[in-house]
């Protein structure tokens, strides 16, 4: 083999409906955080690029918002991005709750049935920790009768479990390439695009029912100061009157606990420290506004 054939390369995405542990998988296999979590469903909106390299072989992972059935635009790009990811893919992880058996959800389905069958697709059967494990077997038995799967490999992203094992499997999948990026490259998107998401982590932490769900973040100003802090100036932006009353929060207190609950997290991220300025807009149906969602990133190219 030439030295550029022995090394491999290529992108996999990750899969599945929303809350399956995506997030979390992507996090856990690139040891550092990049992906925002919670126990929340559809908290990731976005891709997420993260780049795992190693002497011979890098993997860009793609983390993708969960299949589901959309409700507002915002859930049809959130889908679209999801697809796109598909299609980018050298290999695809669909990942499944061990939980939900042998039982894949109509719109994973669908997905996977728009699929380039020329693609690896490996299951990935997470949570097994939290079953009876000698439910585990009998479900890889089954998935592997659809002979649909390249391979299938029972994981707890959570924990940690069997990820040596499926990082070997889906290197043995990668096609032989040069590396795409930098060997120390983490991603590729920007810090403001990670800053924005921390925001919006710490919104789904602190609140509960629909709030989360009509808020989004804009970074308005990320600005590096030679001396002294960074300076961040965000707006949070909301459908009602209502929900900035309760962001803002009695004298302001809620606000205050997702900036110092946030701006900890960017500190960690950037490696400096921050001065975080957030502020409330109301936007009304903004999760319907095309143009307000590709202002926001939620907009890709085909």
């Amino acid at each position: 083999m030439t030295e550029q054939n022995a090394h491999r390369a290529g992108y996999v995405a990750i899969v599945g409906e929303p809350n399956v542990g995506k997030s979390t998988l992507l996090n856990a296999l690139l040891a550092q955080k990049l992906s925002i979590v919670s126990k929340r469903p559809q908290t990731t909106r976005q891709r997420v690029l993260g780049i795992l390299s190693t002497d011979d072989t890098q993997i860009v992972f793609l983390d993708t918002p969960g299949l589901l059935r959309p409700k507002y635009l915002l859930h049809e790009k959130m889908v679209h991005s999801a697809k796109l990811a598909l299609q980018d893919a050298d290999i695809i992880l669909l990942l499944t709750e061990a939980s939900r058996g042998t039982e894949l959800p109509a719109e994973v389905e669908q997905a996977l049935a728009e699929v380039d069958s020329s693609k690896k697709l490996l299951l990935i059967i997470n949570k097994v920790d939290t079953i009876d494990r000698a439910k585990v077997l009998p479900m890889i038995e089954y998935f592997s009768k659809a002979q649909k799967f390249a391979d299938i490999v029972p994981i707890s992203a959570l924990k940690g479990e069997n990820l040596p094992e499926l990082l070997r499997t889906i290197i043995q999948y990668l096609p032989p390439h040069p590396p795409y990026y930098p060997a120390d490259a983490v991603s590729e998107q920007p810090e403001k695009f990670f800053a924005a998401e921390l925001i919006r982590e710490k919104i789904f932490t602190l609140f509960h029912e629909e709030v989360p769900y009509s808020t989004a973040v804009e970074i308005v100003e990320f600005k590096e100061r030679e001396k002294g802090k960074t300076y961040i100036n965000a707006d949070i932006i909301v459908e009602r009157d209502s929900q900035k009353g309760i962001l803002i929060g009695k004298g302001g207190t809620a606000l205050k606990k997702i900036g110092q609950m946030a701006r900890v997290d960017i500190e960690h991220m950037v490696g400096r420290q921050v001065f975080l300025e957030l502020h409330v807009k109301v936007r009304e149906h903004w999760r319907e506004n095309e143009g307000l969602l590709k202002r926001l990133g939620y907009s890709e190219k085909e």
